[in-house]
């Protein structure tokens, strides 16, 4: 059985950067698309960002577009989320998913949940 854990989180100003991991055990990574959500109080998780298996492509929403980039490490087993720009907007828990790819992860079709890490962006 897989594990995701995710690391990198913490307090800091607007303007900001951040890099979160999402680090695999029990399983290989590479078989999957990893996922970006994220979650503020009293609202669904909301995929921000997404990275398919090698060779396939990436997924951004909108207001992260620019800011944010999802990359993967296939030999360390580990993805990625440099978050640069930061506003206290993007504050919330951020989880890491592996599911079978992009459409998969978009429909909560997730085989892996990583923990979540915090991440608050003061003004």
């Amino acid at each position: 059985q897989g594990q995701l854990v995710e690391s990198g989180g913490g307090l800091v100003e607007a303007g900001e950067s951040l890099k979160l991991s999402c680090a695999a055990s029990g399983d290989t990574l590479t078989y999957y698309a990893v996922g970006w959500f994220r979650q503020t109080p009293g609202k669904e998780r909301r995929l921000i960002a997404a990275v398919s298996r090698p060779g396939g492509g990436v997924f951004y929403v909108q207001d992260v577009k620019g800011r944010f980039t999802v990359s993967r490490d296939n030999v360390a087993n580990i993805a990625y989320l440099q978050m640069n720009s930061l506003t206290p907007e993007d504050t919330g828990v951020y989880y890491c998913a592996a599911g079978r790819d992009i459409q998969s992860i978009q429909r909560r079709d997730i085989d892996y949940w990583g923990q979540g890490t915090q991440v608050t962006v003061s003004v």
